[in-house]
C-alpha cells in the first residue's frame, strides 16, 4: 500500500477521565509506537495496549488508567533500524512484502528527517556555513562554552566563567566570571579575559572597561540610607505631632475642668460653664492643635471642627443651648459635665430635695461591675405629668415581660 502522510506524532493533553487515544498513522507491530505521558516514556502492555498494527489508517493506543488531567500524552512511531525481510533466488516475489518494506525504508526516512528537523542547523539558504564541527577532545572541551569565533566557525573554546569570589590584583579572570568589589559591594561580570592590576573600586580601575556592572550595590545602599533618613525624620515628625497632641489634650482637660468645678455651684453653674467656655476658646487661640481639640461654644452639635475637618474622637465643644461641655465619642456628642439643674453635692447621707436628675443622666448600676448599667426613660410620659414608683417593704426580682408588684431591690449611682 501507499504512504500517503509524512504524520508520525499525536499529541494529546489529557483530561483525566479519557483511556483512548487514537493515532492515524501506519504501524506494522504494536511495538513500533513509544507512548510518552508528562515526557515520561510507558510500557507497552503494562500501561498501555494498541490496536491497528498493519492497518494503513492506524488505530488506537487505550491505557490502563486515565492519564491526569492537563498531562500531554504523545504517541510517536519509532521503527526499529532493522530489515527482516530475506528474497530467495528463484522463490515466489510477493507484492506486499515488496510493498512493505518499501513502506518501512520511507517511514524511517521520514523519522530521520523529522529528528533533523528538530535539530540546530543552519537555514536552507545560508551559503556560508563555515566550520560546522567540533574538533575537540572531551578534557578539552570540558568547561567550555559552544559558540561562533570571529569567523563564524563553530568552536568549544570560550570558558563558562564562575564566581569568584572578591576581586584581587594580579589574578587571570577568564569571560563571564563574576566578582565582588570590596570597596562598595557592586557585583560585576568580566567581559575581556584579562589579568588584573591597580586597586578597587573597579570604576575607577584601568581594566574597568572589561567588566560589566550586574548588581549596583553602592546605589542601593544610597537609596537605603536616603531611606532610612526619612524615616528618621518621619518618626521625628511623629513625635512632634503627638507631644502637640498631648498638650493640646493637656488644655483641653483644664477647660473640661473648669466646667466641672464651675457646675459643683448651683448657683453661678451657668457662668462657670461660660467662663470654661471662654478659657478653652482662648486656649484653642493659642493653638491650631488646640483649636481643632475644643471648638468652643456652639448653640448645637457641630459636625465639623473649626477648620472645617472631619470631627476626631475626644473633640470638646461647650452646648449653650443646654449649658453643658459635650465630648465626641467618634461616632456622636454626648455630655462632659452636667448643667446647674442636676447638680447636687453629697457628703455621707443626704436628702436630695428638689433636684431634678435628667434621666440620660442616670443610671442604676451593679456594685461589683460598673458597666452593667440600668437606664431609665420618661419620654413616655404626658407632658406636665409626675408618675410614681411606689416600693413596697419586700425584696423582689424583676424578669424580663414582667411587672414586679412587692417592690425592688438596687444600688444606684448618678453617672457624672
Amino acid at each position: 500500500m501507499t504512504v500517503s502522510t509524512t504524520t508520525r506524532k499525536k499529541s494529546y493533553t489529557a483530561n483525566g477521565s479519557t483511556t483512548v487515544f487514537a493515532y492515524d498513522f501506519r504501524i506494522f507491530s504494536d511495538s513500533d509506537l513509544k507512548v510518552y505521558v508528562d515526557g515520561s516514556l510507558k510500557t507497552l502492555t503494562t500501561h498501555f495496549t494498541v490496536s491497528g498494527a498493519g492497518d494503513a489508517s492506524g488505530g488506537n493506543v487505550t491505557f490502563g488508567s486515565a492519564p491526569a488531567d492537563t498531562l500531554s500524552v504523545v504517541i510517536l512511531r519509532e521503527l526499529p533500524r532493522t530489515q527482516l525481510t530475506d528474497y530467495v533466488d528463484n522463490s515466489a516475489l510477493s507484492a506486499t512484502s515488496l510493498e512493505d518494506t518499501a513502506d518501512k525504508n520511507l517511514m524511517l526516512i521520514q523519522e530521520i528527517d523529522s529528528k533533523a528537523g528538530e535539530g540546530f542547523r543552519f537555514a536552507d539558504v545560508v551559503v556560508d556555513a563555515g566550520v560546522t564541527t567540533v574538533d575537540k577532545n572531551a578534557s578539552d572541551r570540558a568547561s567550555k562554552l559552544l559558540s561562533f569565533d570571529s569567523a563564524g566557525d563553530l568552536i568549544a573554546t570560550q570558558e563558562i566563567g564562575v564566581s569568584r569570589g572578591n576581586w584581587a590584583a594580579s589574578t587571570a579572570y577568564a569571560e563571564r566570571d563574576i566578582i565582588k568589589d570590596t570597596d562598595n559591594n557592586n557585583i560585576y561580570l568580566c567581559i575581556t579575559a584579562h589579568t588584573s592590576s591597580g586597586a578597587v573600586p573597579i570604576s575607577t580601575n584601568a581594566d574597568v572597561a572589561k567588566w560589566v556592572l550586574l548588581v549596583d550595590a553602592a546605589s542601593a545602599t544610597t537609596s537605603q540610607t536616603a531611606a532610612a533618613s526619612s524615616a528618621t525624620a518621619a518618626a521625628s515628625s511623629a513625635t512632634s505631632a503627638a507631644s502637640s497632641a498631648t498638650s493640646s489634650a493637656s488644655s483641653a482637660t483644664s477647660s473640661a475642668s473648669s466646667a466641672t468645678s464651675s457646675a459643683s455651684s448651683a448657683s453661678n453653674a451657668s457662668s462657670s460653664a461660660s467662663a470654661a467656655a471662654s478659657s478653652a476658646t482662648a486656649a484653642a487661640a493659642s493653638a491650631d492643635a488646640v483649636d481643632d481639640l475644643y471648638l468652643g461654644a456652639k448653640s448645637s452639635d457641630p459636625t465639623l471642627d473649626n477648620d472645617g475637618d472631619a470631627l476626631t474622637t475626644g473633640d470638646l465643644y461647650f452646648n449653650t443651648a443646654s449649658n453643658i461641655l459635650k465630648v465626641y465619642t467618634g461616632s456622636a456628642w454626648t455630655a462632659a459635665a452636667l448643667d446647674a439643674s442636676v447638680v447636687a453635692t453629697l457628703t455621707g447621707t443626704e436628702t436630695l430635695t428638689n433636684k431634678t436628675v435628667k434621666d440620660d443622666s442616670f443610671y442604676v448600676v451593679d456594685q461589683g461591675d460598673v458597666s452593667k448599667k440600668i437606664a431609665f426613660q420618661a419620654s413616655g410620659i404626658s407632658t406636665g405629668t409626675t408618675r410614681t414608683i411606689t416600693m413596697p417593704d419586700s425584696d423582689v426580682t424583676l424578669a424580663a415581660g414582667t411587672q414586679a408588684s412587692n417592690g425592688f431591690a438596687v444600688a444606684m449611682a448618678i453617672a457624672l
